[in-house]
């Protein structure tokens, strides 16, 4: 249980992905897809994180069950979903509820938010986001 700091990673590119619930079809597309791309983000100096309001126990259920080589946040108390303002009302089957609209986040070096991904769709989207990273280069 490590608490997170932007600070502790200045001088690396960041990319932050907002997902609803681990071990759901799209949120479990989207972690194999950068799970599979993590060593070309680090050859691009990228580090990846994704954040859910899931539990601690349940991310570190999701990624043992997958193998994910990358940190899965914790945000039960909705700090940084809020921040990043990703907490949208769903309709789920006429069911409305306050969920996490699945968006990406990428911070440069210099800590500077320079590019947001907002109602995205699993399929596709990692290799979208490392495209833009290369482009950086």
């Amino acid at each position: 249980n490590v608490e997170f700091k932007f600070s502790d990673l200045a001088g690396k590119r960041i990319v932050l992905y907002f997902y609803p619930k681990d071990d759901t079809p799209g949120c479990t597309i989207e972690g194999n897809d950068f799970n599979r791309l993590l060593p070309e983000f680090g050859s691009l100096n990228a580090v990846v994180y994704g954040i859910s309001r899931d539990s601690v126990s349940s991310h570190c259920k999701f990624i043992d069950k997958y193998g994910f080589k990358f940190e899965l946040l914790s945000d039960e108390q909705e700090v940084m979903c809020r921040l990043f303002d990703v907490i949208k009302e769903k309709n789920m089957y006429g069911n409305i509820s306050m969920g996490i609209e699945r968006s990406t986040f990428i911070i440069n070096e210099n800590q500077q938010l320079i590019a947001e991904y907002r109602k995205v769709k699993a399929d596709g989207h990692t290799e979208e986001v490392l495209n833009y990273i290369r482009s950086l280069v």
